[in-house]
């Protein structure tokens, strides 16, 4: 059984979620590919799903409720609502 965290995100300034997805990621060791249309953030537990985030998407993640992977997942989706809209539920 797993702890899943679901989203849907509607970003409006791209192009400045996409630098700040960027800096975090780095900045907290995750690596996080793409940025043209779709990013993909990474952790470096193969057990965690990737985070797929693009200008509009349902989508889901699971981490198993695993730390810190949930929480950061967690605080990355809800930060793109300052660059458009997200919301954000766990299972």
């Amino acid at each position: 059984m797993g702890h899943t965290i679901y989203y849907r995100l509607a970003i409006e300034e791209w192009e400045k979620a996409v630098e700040f997805i960027h800096r975090v990621g780095e900045g907290i060791g995750l690596e996080v590919k793409g940025g043209k249309t779709l990013l993909v953030v990474k952790p470096q537990n193969e057990r965690i799903e990737p985070l797929t985030i693009s200008r509009k998407i349902n989508g889901f993640a699971k981490t198993y409720g695993l730390e810190p992977y949930t929480s950061l997942y967690l605080l990355i989706l809800y930060s793109l609502s300052v660059f458009g809209s997200s919301e954000v539920w766990e299972d």
